[in-house]
């Protein structure tokens, strides 16, 4: 038995899940980090020890407990990891899986390994459930590798962490989807002290 796909992304205001201008040296762009100012401080976020607990906590705690395999396009993996910005260990306690034109060697860090697939989203998924066993694959970004799956009917369940920030400019989440009306079904509304409103579908099946 697999598990769900699901993607949990902070956005803004206006719809932006990055600023513009983003680079390795950039990372999410322009006062793209705002949108994450909500995590930085939380217990559950890097295990910090010292961290604060409650409703934003339980929600990440929540992510990374079902997470078993993720997937994220090779412009994600390079504005992350171009610099070194992710570090080792990485963020990801699981086999990721970077869609990408260009083949490349495992990459292996000291709590996963990177693989590279040149053979499409369906390639990609199928090698995330293989290795995720009965937990969830995350699809983690960037905005077009999302689309792509959400316009393939391969997403279960969206949640979007709607920050109180707008950027006016960057990578809109949804901008670009296959035209065609898409009824949502909300299983989750929650506030928190951050500001922040987080937000849970689940996806029509196609």
């Amino acid at each position: 038995m697999t598990g769900k796909v699901f993607v949990s992304l902070a956005v803004s205001l206006d719809g932006y899940i990055a600023g513009p201008n983003p680079s390795p040296a950039n990372p999410i762009g322009d006062n793209g980090l705002r949108l994450h100012d909500w995590m930085f401080g939380q217990a559950a976020f890097n295990g910090r020890p010292d961290g604060e607990t409650g409703r934003d906590n339980d929600l990440i705690r929540e992510v990374q407990d079902r997470a078993g395999a993720f997937i994220l396009g090779r412009r994600m993996f390079d504005e992350g990891a171009g610099e070194g910005n992710w570090g080792d260990p990485s963020p990801f306690d699981g086999p990721v899986f970077v869609l990408t034109n260009s083949p490349r060697d495992p990459w292996p860090r000291s709590n996963n390994t990177f693989y590279f697939v040149t053979d499409g989203i369906h390639s990609a998924l199928k090698q995330a459930h293989e290795a995720a066993g009965e937990r969830d694959v995350q699809i983690s970004g960037g905005a077009d590798t999302v689309r792509q799956y959400l316009d393939a009917g391969l997403v279960d369940d969206l949640q979007l962490h709607i920050a109180p920030v707008l950027l006016g400019a960057g990578n809109r989440l949804f901008e670009g989807l296959r035209p065609g009306f898409r009824q949502l079904t909300p299983t989750r509304v929650l506030d928190s002290p951050s500001g922040v409103a987080h937000l849970r579908y689940d996806l029509p099946a196609t």
